[in-house]
């Protein structure tokens, strides 16, 4: 008798032990679910349903207000139905875009004080869009990649359609910003391009299963897809292969950096440290908006540091002087357009770095495009 209950015992100690083991393995596996979970890549939707037919453009045109100027052709229809939903990869954004037809321009001269002076890459998924840039006019259709620059002036229109459309950074790297500023304007249209287009295609589905951790491959593995499959046009090829030109930019980037605080850094000083002409140091800075433009972007990094940085406690106007802004009113004007906070609540907040990320979920939705752009500052 006292055998089988010893037997019993030992019977039921394993079980209890198997039992600790299977809740031990369930706990370690929910632990890792959770984990997974709060590093997945969040996404951010906005749409117009629910809206009164009168405020549905109105909340359209307000979400796409910081790259482009909207116009409802057809303001006597019942609904006017726009989606979005916006995936932040860190120095890319890419946008799932359904509308209704509208009318765009872009914003040349707003932009020449506003940083949001990116290239976009767009594959239409249905409907189509016509652009005209001056010289320059393409249609676009399903399965083509359309590339624009929204500081350059355009104008065009776009049928009921969806597309995606991934916003490229002026710094995004120096290979990317001498093959799209030559391909500009233009729809590839070659096999190379079709393998882009299912290239974002597969990344737009794949998005929702991939989590922080994957940012830094996806980037790397869409840098080469954009180098791959960008053809450059043939009245700009002698530019994209520019190998001199490559060098010399990167010569005037360190320069800046070296001399970032310097009174006398200017337009004529990185000209005459590269020993080129003004026309030749024009062309160089064309695609991050010019020169000054430049340096004024930088100044208002390295501020935007020093603000973020706790052991920094100088007056913010001490700060501004150092980075060449004599008037405290523009530095203000200038770093909130860069930044969309002003340099006392960016102080205020404290803390260290420059990530430049308020919290997306704390944006009214159709402001959540304008805030994302912003963010990619090179």
């Amino acid at each position: 008798m006292t055998e089988d209950v010893m037997t019993q015992a030992r019977m039921s100690e394993r079980q209890l032990d198997a039992e600790s083991l299977v809740s031990a393995d369930c706990d370690a596996v929910d632990a890792v679910s959770a984990r997974r979970s709060q590093s997945k890549l969040p996404s951010f939707e906005f749409s117009t349903a629910g809206l009164p037919r009168s405020d549905q453009f109105a909340a359209w045109h307000k979400s796409f207000a910081p790259m482009l100027e909207l116009t409802d052709t057809d303001p006597k229809t019942t609904n006017f139905t726009g989606r979005q939903r916006l995936w932040d990869l860190g120095s890319l954004v890419l946008a799932q875009i359904r509308t209704d037809s509208l009318a765009f321009s872009s914003l040349p001269l707003h932009i020449r004080r506003d940083p949001v002076d990116h290239w976009t890459m767009t594959v239409l998924l249905s409907g189509h869009v016509r652009t005209d840039a001056g010289r320059r006019a393409f249609n676009a259709g399903p399965g083509e990649v359309q590339i624009h620059s929204l500081g350059r002036p355009f104008t065009g229109v776009a049928d009921k359609s969806e597309m995606l459309v991934l916003f490229v950074p002026r710094d995004f790297s120096l290979e990317t910003a001498a093959m799209l500023g030559s391909a500009e304007f233009s729809t590839l249209g070659t096999g190379m391009g079709r393998l882009f287009c299912d290239y974002l295609i597969d990344v737009a589905n794949r998005l929702p299963l991939l989590s922080q951790a994957d940012l830094p491959g996806l980037v790397a593995a869409t840098r080469a897809m954009i180098l791959a499959c960008v053809s450059p046009s043939a009245d700009h090829s002698e530019a994209a292969k520019g190998p001199i030109a490559t060098a010399l930019l990167e010569k005037a980037r360190q320069l800046v950096h070296s001399r970032l605080l310097d009174p006398k850094l200017g337009s004529e000083m990185v000209r005459r440290e590269l020993g080129i002409s003004r026309t030749r140091l024009y062309n160089l800075f064309e695609p991050f908006g010019g020169v000054m433009h430049y340096i004024q972007h930088r100044r208002l990094l390295s501020a935007y540091a020093a603000l973020k940085d706790p052991n920094d406690r100088r007056l913010i106007f001490q700060i501004a002087e150092e980075r060449g802004f004599s008037d405290g009113a523009e530095f203000g004007r200038a770093f909130k357009r860069a930044f969309g906070h002003s340099p006392s609540d960016v102080r205020n907040r404290g803390g260290g770095g420059i990530p430049v990320r308020p919290d997306l979920e704390d944006c009214p939705s159709q402001e959540r495009l304008g805030v994302l752009l912003r963010r990619l500052q090179g």
